[in-house]
């Protein structure tokens, strides 16, 4: 007859070897339908632009304005390394981004991180967990979002649908606002004085003013489309200030 005798020591190593072969387990499962790492990059630098007939300079990114469209899919780890040549402190908020434990990725200046100084860089790292559909980047200081913004289009998981028959194409309509004026000045002025900042001389759609305005007749958005296919429209509304209705 043999007697078996379990001290404490042996009961932890089994039931550490237990708990790590589960997590081992589930880990491997969780990689099984895990996105990829998509890796951005944007240089922030100062951008001639002409609308309304007038030119000024405005803070862009990568030259684009509106900035770059971040396309990715459900449970992607997104790295988006930001570099900041312009004079002012920058930061980048992914709106509507659920941050699960990567609060430091969020963008708002001194409440989750420090801003980017000039001729510093940093590098967002977060992951698209269980959201799909369509929301929006923008700079989160003062009134730099004013011209810092783009579409993110979060794709559903590979071999998964769509709530509904796959359209023929996909085209981001991004509403903004347009000053004549330098933004900065605008909001400075409004918070030296305490009053309301001047509205928007124009809004915009995909950064284009559009014919109702004098001087834009040619500064219009237009999307060509084939009779009896279907459009989704994936609508961000980047204003300041104002809400918008689209019809």
């Amino acid at each position: 007859m043999v007697s078996l005798v379990l001290t404490s020591s042996d009961i932890f190593r089994a039931l550490f070897l237990a708990l790590s072969v589960v997590w081992l387990l589930s880990d491997l499962a969780f990689a099984k339908h895990a996105g990829i790492t998509r890796h951005y990059k944007f240089d922030i630098k100062m951008q001639s632009v002409t609308r309304l007939c007038q030119t000024k300079n405005i803070v862009a990114v990568n030259g684009q304005f509106p900035g770059p469209r971040i396309m990715a899919r459900e449970g992607d780890r997104l790295l988006i390394k930001v570099v900041n040549h312009v004079k002012y402190n920058v930061t980048i908020h992914w709106h509507g981004i659920r941050q699960i434990r990567s609060g430091w990725a969020d963008g708002p200046a001194y409440v989750t991180q420090c801003p980017i100084q000039t001729g510093q860089s940093y590098v967002y790292n977060f992951t698209l967990t269980g959201q799909r559909g369509t929301l929006f980047w923008h700079a989160h200081i003062s009134w730099l979002r004013a011209t810092l913004y783009g579409p993110i289009v979060i794709l559903p998981k590979k071999h998964a649908s769509y709530p509904f028959p796959h359209p023929y194409k996909e085209v981001p309509i991004v509403f903004g606002e347009w000053w004549k004026a330098d933004t900065e000045t605008i909001i400075n002025q409004a918070m030296a004085t305490g009053g309301a900042p001047n509205i928007s001389d124009a809004f915009t759609i995909n950064g284009l003013p559009g014919p109702s305005y004098n001087c834009s007749a040619k500064d219009t958005f237009k999307l060509k489309v084939k009779a009896g296919k279907t459009y989704l429209l994936r609508l961000v509304n980047a204003a300041l200030n104002d809400e918008l209705f689209f019809r």
